[in-house]
């Protein structure tokens, strides 16, 4: 039974083909007064992806056929519809206007479309064009990145769309022309720590953008800042700082000459946060006063710098003041009572 429907399913296919195509080379010879081409080509249409399409064509003329075809498959033949396609409808079928709809149309809904007619008179046929537009959709991006200074880095960006996508690379954000490229591939040589980052692929075409980035992470030696000299008063908290650029971030170590510090060591505190390391005296001692050496280490190298840690000695009230002598060149010395007997001179001399 499934076998004789199939079979008459067929038939019935091939004959509905054979009347709308191959009847019109049968028809006797038009009469002067009739139309001197019963087929019809409409313009082009263009849609988007995604949207949905009409199909519309005028009938009259006492029309006892119809059919929508897409290529050489039926989607309607009057009010039965053919297509097994669920997006596929029928709108409007009346002695006027015979219009189906597709929804959501996909790249694949591109080609031509008949509208094939029979009247009492003479089939015609209209034909129309379908442009599917399609938005750019980036397929195919480099992965994070992660090399060192001076490699070779290539970054690439595939996008399908119709019409075909427009590739562009730029740094997010940069003031660099030379890191971008107006096609897929962007080449970076030798790259140097300056130009790590984000990178940022733009697929375009008419119909709309799509965007998708790229880090890219580059490794490189510490750089040590010089230390600075520190002076501390006896007795007071000194704090040394050691800074240092480096990916990946610097490991840190102290040193009193060729002795290491280690943290807690002798009331001293060594705190690491980031590219900057902190040597602190909580109570600085004679002892603590000398060179101190920094060393800022990761898996590609290594840095130091020095730094010294010296002695402020604060003025107190018992402390002698000294005046120079411009003329013998000795210094004369006043005790506290000796200044004040010289104010109170000055003042009674104002009067």
């Amino acid at each position: 039974m499934k076998m004789v429907v199939a079979s008459w399913r067929r038939c019935v296919v091939m004959s509905l083909r054979l009347l709308l195509f191959l009847l019109p080379a049968g028809l006797p010879v038009r009469s002067q007064g009739e139309s001197q081409s019963d087929n019809k080509q409409m313009d082009n249409i263009t849609i988007r992806q995604g949207e949905t399409l009409f199909l519309s064509c005028l009938q009259g003329d006492f029309v006892t056929h119809t059919a929508w075809l897409n290529r050489s498959s039926i989607l309607y033949a009057g009010e039965d519809k053919w297509s097994v396609d669920p997006r596929v409808s029928l709108v409007t079928l009346n002695q006027d206007e015979f219009t189906i709809k597709i929804e959501d149309v996909d790249l694949t809904d591109e080609g031509q479309y008949i509208c094939a007619v029979q009247t009492s008179s003479r089939p015609r046929t209209t034909s129309v064009h379908i442009i599917v537009q399609v938005p750019p959709k980036i397929v195919n991006l480099s992965k994070d990145l992660v090399v060192n200074e001076g490699s070779n880095v290539t970054l690439m960006c595939l996008a399908n769309g119709k019409p075909e996508p427009a590739i562009v690379w730029r740094m997010i954000p940069s003031s660099d022309d030379s890191l971008g490229s107006d096609n897929e591939v962007l080449e970076i040589p030798f790259i140097s720590r300056d130009k790590a980052g984000v990178y940022e692929c733009t697929a375009a075409n008419d119909i709309a953008v799509d965007t998708q980035t790229v880090e890219l992470i580059v490794n490189f030696p510490p750089s040590i800042s010089d230390g600075r000299d520190v002076g501390v008063t006896l007795g007071q908290r000194g704090v040394l700082l050691c800074e240092a650029d480096a990916v990946p971030e610097a490991d840190f170590e102290w040193y009193r000459d060729d002795r290491r510090i280690f943290n807690g060591f002798d009331g001293i505190e060594i705190e690491d946060d980031g590219a900057l390391s902190k040597l602190t005296f909580f109570n600085v001692s004679e002892a603590d006063y000398g060179n101190y050496s920094c060393v800022a280490t990761n898996k590609l190298g290594s840095a130091n710098t020095s730094i010294v840690l010296y002695e402020i000695i604060e003025p107190t009230s018992s402390t002698l003041l000294q005046v120079q002598d411009g003329n013998s060149g000795t210094s004369t010395v006043f005790t506290p009572t000796c200044l004040l007997l010289i104010v109170l001179l000055h003042l009674l001399l104002k009067f």
